[in-house]
C-alpha cells in the first residue's frame, strides 16, 4: 500500500486514534477506533486484509496494524502514524516532570532560607502550595514567590513609602507592591501569618500590616527604649543616651534620632534585649547609671529597634536576645535574630525546662513553631504546654547583667552597691 493510500481521509481515524493512545506513555495492546462510517469501514478492511466490514467501533490490536503495514509499507506504526499525523507526544513523562517541577517548586520554597530562618513562615509556604500555581506555570509562580521572599527579608523597612521601599527593593519598580497587586497580596498574607493576625481585608487594615513592617513609618512616633548605652561622640544621639545612662535613666530614642545619629561611635561590648520593658525597668531599678546596654523591642520590634541593633552590631557589639517562653515570644525571637545578627540569651530548651522547675506553670504557650536556634525548644514547650514569661525568669537575666558589670571593671562589689531587688 502506497504513502499516498494511507493518507486517505477514510483512514485518518485510525492513525488519529493510535497517535492518541500512543502518545499516553503507557503500554499500547489494542485500540478502539470509531464510530466508522461505511467508507471508513471499507478502508479499514482494506488495510487489514479483512474478508469483511469491521464493526463501526471496533478495536485494533497493534500486533495486527504492525503485521498489515510491514507487508504493504515497510515502516512501523509509530512511524506511519508521526509521519501522518505529527509527533507523538509522552504524556506520562510530561505529567511526571509537570509533578517533578511543582514538587522541586515546593521544597525549595520550604527549604528558603527566609522560611526556615522565620519558621512562622511554613504556614505561609503551607498556604502558598494550596493556592496552586500561578496559571499552571511553575516558572511564573517561582518568580512571584521569590519577590515576595526579597520582601521579606527586606522588612522591617526604615519607615520608607511603599512606593519607595518597593522601588529599593524590586528593582526600580515602585508600584510592584501597590494594593490590590498579587505580590502585595502574597507578602500581607505572608505578614499575618508571622504576626499571628486575621489576612487583612479593608485598605485600614492593609496599611495597618504595613506600618508594622516598618513601611511608611512615622519618624518621631516610632521609638526604641534603651537603657546603659555610653557611646563616644558629640552627635545628638550620644549626647542623649549618655545623659540618661548618667541619670541611670532609660532613653526613648526616635527613629528620626536613629536616622541622623551625628558622631556616634560604641564599644564593641556585649548589649543584651529584651522583650518586655519591665525587665529594663528592673535594670535600672538594681544597677542604675552602671546598668550596662540593654534594648528592649517592647514586643515585636519596629524599624527603630532593627535600625539601632544594625547600628550596635555595625560597631562590633555583640547583641544577645531574650524574650517571652510562649508562641508568639518564640517567633519575635526568630524574628529578630533573622534580622540581626543576634544570638539567642538564656532561651534554650534547658533554660525554658529550668524555669519549669523552679516556677509554677504558666498559661498555654499558644500556636508553637520551631525555634531555628534550638529545634529542642518548641518541643520541650509542646510537652508541658506552658508559657514562662521574661518576669519570672529576671533574676537569672539580671545576674548575666551583673557579671558583665564586674567583668568590665565597672564596680568591685556589685552585690554591696546593688543590693538584690524583688524580682
Amino acid at each position: 500500500m502506497s504513502d499516498r493510500s494511507l493518507r486517505r481521509p477514510e483512514l485518518h481515524p485510525v492513525w488519529l486514534a493510535f497517535h492518541d493512545r500512543l502518545s499516553s506513555g503507557r503500554p499500547v495492546s489494542r485500540v478502539r477506533i470509531g464510530p466508522l462510517n461505511d467508507a471508513e469501514r471499507e478502508a479499514l478492511a482494506d488495510l487489514l486484509g479483512l474478508d469483511r466490514l469491521p464493526d463501526a467501533k471496533p478495536f485494533i490490536a497493534l500486533t495486527r496494524l504492525e503485521a498489515a503495514l510491514a507487508e504493504t509499507d515497510g515502516r512501523t506504526v509509530r512511524e506511519v502514524v508521526a509521519d501522518i499525523v505529527g509527533p507523538i507526544d509522552d504524556r506520562a513523562a510530561d505529567r511526571r516532570r509537570a509533578n517533578d517541577e511543582r514538587a522541586a517548586l515546593w521544597a525549595w520554597l520550604e527549604a528558603h532560607n527566609t522560611v526556615r530562618s522565620q519558621p512562622a513562615l511554613a504556614d505561609w509556604a503551607t498556604h502558598c502550595r494550596g493556592a496552586g500555581l500561578i496559571h499552571g506555570s511553575v516558572t511564573r509562580t517561582r518568580e512571584l514567590l521569590s519577590a515576595a521572599l526579597t520582601v521579606l527579608a527586606a522588612l522591617p523597612a526604615g519607615g520608607e513609602p511603599l512606593p519607595v521601599f518597593a522601588a529599593h527593593t524590586l528593582d526600580g519598580d515602585s508600584h510592584a507592591l501597590d494594593d490590590g497587586t498579587r505580590l502585595s497580596s502574597l507578602v500581607l498574607r505572608a505578614l499575618s501569618t508571622v504576626y499571628g493576625v486575621e489576612p487583612p481585608d479593608g485598605a485600614q487594615q492593609r496599611r495597618a500590616l504595613w506600618a508594622r513592617a516598618g513601611i511608611a513609618d512615622d519618624e518621631l512616633s516610632t521609638t526604641v527604649l534603651t537603657a546603659g548605652l555610653c557611646p563616644d561622640g558629640h552627635g545628638t544621639l550620644s549626647r542623649v543616651t549618655n545623659a540618661c545612662t548618667e541619670a541611670g535613666q532609660a532613653a526613648s530614642l526616635t527613629l528620626a534620632q536613629l536616622r541622623t545619629p551625628g558622631e556616634f561611635r560604641f564599644p564593641a561590648v556585649p548589649v543584651h534585649i529584651t522583650e518586655n520593658p519591665s525587665i529594663m525597668a528592673l535594670a535600672l531599678r538594681r544597677f542604675g547609671p552602671y546598668c550596662p546596654p540593654l534594648i528592649c523591642t517592647s514586643g515585636w520590634p519596629n524599624s527603630a529597634v532593627i535600625h539601632l541593633l544594625r547600628m550596635l552590631a555595625a560597631e562590633g557589639a555583640e547583641l544577645r536576645y531574650h524574650g517571652d517562653f510562649d508562641g508568639e515570644g518564640i517567633r519575635i525571637a526568630a524574628y529578630v535574630l533573622d534580622k540581626t545578627s543576634a544570638a539567642a540569651w538564656r532561651m534554650k530548651a534547658q533554660d525554658y525546662r529550668a524555669a519549669i522547675a523552679r516556677h509554677n506553670h504558666g498559661p498555654t504557650p499558644g500556636r508553637l513553631t520551631e525555634a531555628p536556634w534550638d529545634p529542642a525548644l518548641a518541643p520541650a514547650m509542646a510537652e508541658y504546654v506552658a508559657s514562662v514569661v521574661e518576669e519570672v525568669v529576671a533574676d537569672s537575666l539580671l545576674s548575666d547583667l551583673e557579671s558583665q558589670i564586674t567583668a568590665a571593671g565597672a564596680v568591685h562589689k556589685p552585690q554591696i552597691l546593688f543590693p538584690e531587688s524583688n524580682t
